[in-house]
């Protein structure tokens, strides 16, 4: 007899492309902290997305910020609580908010202008998914068995 949690009918809905611009709870880790954070960032990233010359800069300014805060709470929470793997993931982090940086710059000298904004976002929202699969979801697992002794539980929409 087949393992009913590994059956195809019951596993849990994914986005159909990985690149796809919307939140879905298909990408729910199970630590609801870090479960808006990242709904949260598909927002501000969407705003990159859309901006034009006029909105380009708020833009760029509002993603800045919810990096900064939403890399600098996992970090917290990682140092916290030894969380093995930090140095990686935080080197993850790092390379994001450097090139953050680097198109502010450009932005504000005014060497590049919304293209560079959609350019960078079209890569953010590529680079998520394999950074939530495997950085992020570790410790959500890792946060999860700290705070309530054991694995996460992720209640899911079907999205089918």
């Amino acid at each position: 007899m087949a393992d009913p949690f590994t059956a195809p009918d019951l596993a849990a809905p994914r986005p159909a492309d990985d690149a796809s611009l919307l939140w879905s709870d298909a990408r729910k880790l199970g630590y609801a902290p870090l479960d808006a954070t990242h709904e949260e960032f598909f927002t501000v990233v969407l705003h990159l997305l859309a901006c034009d010359a006029a909105t380009a800069a708020p833009a760029l300014a509002a993603f800045e910020a919810h990096a900064v805060a939403h890399f600098g709470q996992e970090e917290a929470w990682m140092r916290d609580t030894a969380f093995p793997a930090a140095g990686c993931h935080a080197d993850e982090h790092a390379a994001v908010l450097a090139s953050v940086r680097e198109v502010r710059a450009l932005l504000a000298s005014g060497q590049a202008g919304p293209p560079l904004l959609h350019h960078l976002a079209e890569h953010l929202l590529a680079w998520f998914p394999g950074h939530a699969d495997h950085m992020d979801s570790a410790l959500a697992g890792w946060m999860v068995r700290r705070n309530h002794g054991g694995a996460p539980v992720v209640l899911k929409r079907r999205t089918r």
